[in-house]
């Protein structure tokens, strides 16, 4: 029996060097993408939840207005609640002012309108964040009557 020796083939079973880096650089590639597009996701995932927290504490403050917190204009109160900042500001519906309608419905029913403003913050530095919420609630004035 003979032994050929034969010259090296150009058709390897393989991967060249430079075939697996390029496979490497388009994997490294695809994963920072990856990567960059659920930094993305959990950043607003977490700025979604601040201002869903921030609405809740906004109602639930306009909620006791009238109730727990007294409904008088040119009040102000502030508080903390967790991580949040709350301030509250109670005015004359000025909407009221401009609406002819509303001001003869004040003088017949003796109901006042007064606008709440809740002002919610959170955060620190460059990342703070507000909203601002308002309702406008109704309330009996001192009222005699129509032909008073």
């Amino acid at each position: 029996m003979a032994m050929q020796l034969r010259g090296c083939s150009s058709q390897h079973g393989g991967f060249t060097l430079l075939e697996v880096l390029l496979a490497f650089v388009v994997f490294a590639l695809s994963f920072a993408v990856t990567l960059e597009i659920l930094t993305g996701a959990i950043r607003n995932t977490a700025r979604a939840r601040e201002y869903t927290e921030a609405t809740l504490i906004a109602h639930s403050l306009m909620d006791q207005v009238g109730l727990d917190i007294p409904l008088v204009s040119g009040a102000i109160y502030e508080g903390e609640e967790g991580n949040y900042r709350w301030e509250l500001a109670i005015f004359d519906f000025e909407g009221a002012v401009e609406n002819s309608r509303s001001i003869e419905l004040t003088d017949l029913t003796g109901i006042e309108l007064l606008e709440v403003e809740c002002l919610v913050s959170w955060g620190d530095g460059a990342r703070e964040s507000s909203q601002t919420f308002n309702t406008v609630k109704a309330q009996l004035q001192d009222w005699e009557g129509p032909n008073s």
